[in-house]
């Protein structure tokens, strides 16, 4: 079984304002509900699991009534965990009380505010998984990476031709990654930024699937505005 795991537990503290960033409207409707309509329509899921802040669980669930009004039984909304890693983790037991977490279930976990993702990059992170076990979106960096260790002084200079900048699906053997999260040590948890790290720091192969450039993440007032230009070019094409 393949589910979709739509992560919406950012507070969102660097775009300002009174509510998170992935309830801001766009266009006329919030950013999450865009993101949610990608996965919708994409047929293999058996479910969407969308995971926020406790205090917005109910208000999510209207939006999806309101906007969504099809996807009573295909979405799920629940409470996220403390940090990106538990809140999948919260995913991946929802699935498990389901009875349905087994050796070959994937999840494809994805940023709420990332709306642009395509069913080409979904349906690629969904086939890498089920070959690789993980699998991570990435685009080749187009600037310099410079090194600094002590944040100061430049300590490398890696060649840019073997560096990507990671985007948003990561998708999983579920289990797998389950197994892999709960061996890891309390140290090992703490330096995590992603799932797809715990794969990397046990030596496991994690596939790449190839991005699009305008997959980006609302983060900042300003790509909230290119957030709006983007969706216009959408409405006239």
């Amino acid at each position: 079984m393949v589910y979709g795991v739509i992560l919406a537990g950012g507070i969102g503290s660097r775009m300002g304002g009174d509510k998170p960033k992935q309830y801001l409207n766009v266009k006329g409707k919030p950013i999450i509900v865009y993101t949610i309509e990608k996965f919708f329509s994409t047929p293999e899921f058996e479910k969407i699991i969308v995971l926020c802040p406790k205090q917005w669980v109910e208000h999510t669930k209207n939006l999806i009534e309101k906007h969504i009004a099809p996807a009573a039984g295909k979405v799920a909304v629940i409470q996220g965990g403390d940090t990106r890693n538990e809140t999948i983790m919260n995913a991946i037991k929802f699935i498990e009380d389901e009875g349905n977490l087994g050796d070959d279930t994937i999840i494809v976990t994805h940023d709420s505010v990332r709306p642009f993702v395509t069913h080409r990059i979904i349906e690629e992170n969904i086939a890498a998984a089920k070959e690789f076990g993980a699998c991570d979106t990435v685009i080749p960096a187009t600037d310099t990476i410079v090194e600094a260790l002590d944040n100061k002084t430049i300590s490398n200079i890696p060649d840019r031709s073997k560096m990507y900048q990671g985007q948003t699906p990561q998708s999983f053997n579920a289990k797998k990654l389950k197994d892999m999260y709960n061996a890891l040590t309390d140290d090992e948890k703490a330096i995590l930024t992603d799932a797809a790290k715990i794969f990397v720091m046990k030596g496991e192969k994690v596939a790449l699937v190839q991005g699009e450039d305008f997959n980006m993440k609302i983060t900042f007032p300003y790509d909230l505005r290119v957030a709006k230009s983007l969706l216009e070019e959408e409405t006239d094409d």
